[in-house]
């Protein structure tokens, strides 16, 4: 074992958040992408390949203290229909990991799962991580197999891992990709005034937290050994925010309309998703310190530079 901090998913929006942010702290880090990346950092040594059996994984994981897994190919609606897909591209490779981590339980496992596509809808009550999971899509599904996967291989082995649950995440360097995220895609049409399709009426209330929030959170998370056991924490702000909210944010921010069509809503969408920090921030101290607007603006100032 050494004291390298394995990212898989690195070349993805939070994983590119979090590798920076461990290399500024100055941990050695592999970061693991499928597709080309040049971090440009010293401390950060990039590999670029399909990781998805034993022998993919073997060779990093012995030269790591930690591994973070943020890889994943799927969103609920990309799944829907197609629970084939979140067996073979993201249930094999997470037992490709944990396979290799059978002979290496001195490495700590961060898994990035899911809350909003776990959770049912919450009412007034904010979702803790005792909350019953009742997955709607395929990809939910998947996340709470993936969880129960790695929670058997810390029974079995003495694993020490820490499941964390986000909500909807955001942020600067969130590139444009149907299906991924309402925020970009939303600013996008806003700057191309181009028209939005909704699902549903708008009424339909989640939980935004900006990148660098849950980053802070998962460094804290990384800086300190693990305890023997699966730990699942929450990752979100605590605040419920409709879609429609989120657009006349959005509005006030660029000072632009954001022309929309509302459509029929999908079974796979929950009505009202609102969790609870309380544990992130009893345990490791992270508060969410970015106020929506705030975060907004700095994504709105990102999308609008010329650096990407």
């Amino acid at each position: 074992m050494s004291d390298r901090i394995l990212v898989i998913g690195a070349g993805g929006f939070i994983g590119q958040h979090l590798v920076r942010a461990l290399a500024r702290q100055g941990e050695l880090v592999i970061a693991a992408s499928r597709s080309e990346i040049d971090f440009g950092l010293p401390n950060v040594e990039t590999v670029i390949a399909e990781l998805r059996e034993p022998k993919d994984f073997a060779p990093l994981i012995a030269r790591s203290r930690a591994a973070v897994y943020l890889a994943s190919t799927s969103t609920p609606g990309i799944s829907a229909a197609r629970p084939l897909h979140e067996l073979v591209d993201n249930l094999q490779p997470m037992a490709g990991l944990l396979q290799v981590l059978q002979d290496h339980s001195g490495v700590d496992l961060l898994y990035l799962s899911s809350g909003g596509s776990l959770y049912a809808s919450t009412g007034d009550i904010a979702a803790d991580e005792a909350t019953r999971a009742q997955p709607r899509s395929y990809h939910g599904a998947g996340k709470i197999a993936a969880e129960y996967f790695i929670s058997a291989w810390c029974n079995q082995y003495s694993g020490r891992a820490t499941i964390l649950r986000p909500s909807n995440v955001y942020g600067p360097g969130q590139l444009e990709r149907a299906g991924f995220g309402i925020v970009p895609t939303a600013l996008g049409k806003i700057k191309r005034d181009e028209v939005l399709h909704i699902w549903g009426d708008g009424s339909a209330v989640r939980d935004y937290l900006y990148i660098d929030d849950l980053v802070e959170l998962i460094t804290t998370i990384l800086a300190r050994q693990m305890s023997v056991g699966a730990r699942i924490v929450n990752a979100c702000s605590g605040t419920g925010v409709s879609l429609n909210e989120l657009f006349a944010a959005m509005e006030a921010v660029t000072g632009r309309p954001l022309r929309r069509s509302y459509e029929m809503g999908r079974a796979v969408d929950a009505t009202r998703v609102v969790m609870d920090p309380t544990l992130a921030n009893r345990e490791y101290g992270c508060s969410p310190a970015t106020p929506l607007h705030e975060g907004l603006e700095r994504t709105w100032a990102w999308l609008n530079s010329t650096a990407h």
